[in-house]
């Protein structure tokens, strides 16, 4: 992993949120992010060492280089920024408050499994994603 990765930490067994990861993976370009789940030993490791509550936050997480974190809607909007090209567009959202954004980021969260289905386990990496799958 290059110091300058970006670790985005998802839910393994959402549909919604593995779905996510594959449409994250198809538009970085620059090759910024790694992935892991919130289920993993990695995931939950990177959660400790930072004191992150995953009773409030089971979704979505951004890490980046260092010990800054982002949550909920805030980790989708940074994460749309880094794609670049149109998707920074987005940055619009963050005129937003952050607590109106969360109510409606939380909603979805809440029903992501009714809506979008659930695994029974987390997803395993085609072998050509594998090396942007930590641990």
């Amino acid at each position: 992993m290059k110091e300058n990765n970006k670790i985005i930490l998802f839910d393994g067994v959402c549909n919604l949120c593995n779905n996510s990861v594959l449409f994250v993976i198809k538009r970085d370009k620059k090759d910024l992010f790694r992935y892991a789940s919130l289920q993993s030993e990695i995931g939950q490791q990177l959660v400790r060492e930072r004191g992150i509550d995953t009773s409030q936050v089971d979704s979505i997480i951004l890490i980046e280089p260092g010990v800054a974190y982002f949550t909920k809607s805030d980790a989708a909007l940074e994460i749309a920024q880094d794609l670049g090209g149109l998707w920074k567009l987005s940055s619009v959202f963050s005129w937003i408050p952050k607590s109106i954004r969360d109510v409606v980021y939380d909603f979805v969260a809440r029903n992501r499994y009714k809506w979008f289905g659930k695994k029974e386990a987390c997803m395993v990496p085609t072998p050509e994603l594998r090396a942007k799958f930590l641990g």
